[in-house]
């Protein structure tokens, strides 16, 4: 028989009467009401901007399109701005957040997807760039689950998909976010990673590291996979997928020196445009201190705490349920990232992309009769619909 190609043995469709085939039926109903939960918390969003346009006699923006102004703000504006307008030749100095220049702090890979789809495809960019998200959401829920059973089972798998889909976090798969772009290459890097497919594996992680800077997680991923390759096989030729694997990082930094004729072009934008250092997690502890402090003052503080115990509560059941390695270092590297800036630390997103953490979770739901699922589950779809809400009005930042 015909060896199955990496893309056919990944996607395929069981029956139903298959225990897979039921956990992915019943993840895709999940799926579709993970989105319409992040439109019932845009609608809130459009409600709220309703009212404070009538209050200043002006004509407020509803339907299709008020949805579309929530899901293409925040970094989605500036992701578009790459799309129309591509990166500019010139940073001004003392460059802020206020004008066009700072589009050149967002990675290419999205917004030129996007640019090139929607030179096929009528409905214009924003459409485009939403519809991407939605399918490429869709492709990753399923991923988690073909990665997550071939750790543990049919049952746990079905609930790490559900997760996936229900988790605050995802209110990224609906926004004009690079995530969901981000999210896929890395499920499939894994898959590429866990079949020995090394050069592939690598070429996969390049591309996520051109998606954003945290994509840079793969190379630890690949050099994770690589060690353990060697280790234990003397497969030198894995070294290729850690080689390959930062090159995308590299090419958008190489190509911002030439395109703006200025070293360290990104840096700079991110330094002066979002104001951004580090802390090394001191801001997420003080926020977090902030919120039982001060439990109603602050929606950032809020979220920040929210999310240090849900990291804490994923970390609590890696402990118990261990990982491969290569899970391992591109969670702690997702982790890293998220709490070293002195700004944006702590967020739903951010942790959504150390997905990998899903699966303990998912294995000690799976123990526990579903004694904590249905709680579980209720609380996800209410933090979804209420993370989508206070985005949209600005009550906190992404």
């Amino acid at each position: 028989m015909e060896k199955q190609s990496l893309l056919s043995r990944t996607f395929s469709l069981p029956p139903a009467s298959d225990p897979w085939g039921r956990a992915l039926r019943r993840a895709g109903i999940a799926y579709a009401l993970s989105r319409f939960f992040a439109v019932m918390g845009a609608a809130i969003t459009v409600a709220a901007q309703a009212v404070f346009a009538r209050l200043n006699d002006e004509e407020p923006v509803g339907g299709l399109n008020g949805l579309a102004q929530v899901f293409d703000s925040w970094d989605g504006h500036w992701y578009l701005d790459v799309v129309r307008h591509g990166y500019p030749h010139h940073i001004m100095p003392n460059v802020t957040y206020l004008v066009p220049d700072a589009r050149a702090a967002f990675f290419p890979l999205y917004p030129r997807l996007v640019h090139y789809i929607d030179l096929l495809v009528p409905g214009g960019p924003v459409s485009v760039a939403l519809f991407i998200n939605l399918v490429l959401g869709g492709v990753f829920v399923y991923l988690v689950g073909y990665l997550c059973r071939d750790l543990f089972d049919d049952r746990t798998a079905e609930k790490a998909m559900i997760i996936a889909a229900l988790f605050p976090g995802s209110f990224v798969l609906s926004f004009a976010y690079s995530e969901a772009l981000l999210l896929t290459i890395a499920a499939l890097t894994f898959i590429a990673l866990r079949q020995k497919s090394w050069v592939l594996a690598g070429l996969l992680a390049s591309l996520g590291t051109a998606c954003r800077p945290n994509g840079i997680a793969l190379v630890a991923a690949c050099a994770a996979a690589a060690f353990v390759a060697i280790k234990e096989d003397k497969e030198w030729k894995s070294l290729a997928a850690p080689l390959l694997a930062p090159w995308g990082f590299v090419g958008f930094m190489v190509f911002l020196r030439f395109h703006t004729n200025e070293n360290a072009a990104w840096f700079r934008v991110q330094r002066e445009a979002w104001k951004e250092g580090t802390s090394f997690g001191a801001t997420a502890v003080s926020r977090t201190a902030d919120f039982f402090l001060h439990p109603t003052s602050s929606p950032t503080s809020v979220l920040t705490a929210a999310s240090m115990f849900a990291m804490i509560i994923a970390l609590y059941f890696l402990y118990k349920y261990r990982l491969p390695l290569m899970y391992l270092a591109y969670s702690a590297v997702v982790l890293g990232l998220m709490l070293i800036p002195a700004t944006v630390t702590a967020r739903p997103r951010f942790l959504y992309t150390a997905f990998p953490l899903i699966f303990p979770v998912a294995r000690a739901l799976r123990d526990d009769d579903d004694k904590w699922w249905p709680a579980t589950a209720l609380l996800l779809a209410t933090g979804l619909v209420a993370v989508t809400g206070l985005y949209g009005v600005r009550a906190a930042i992404p």
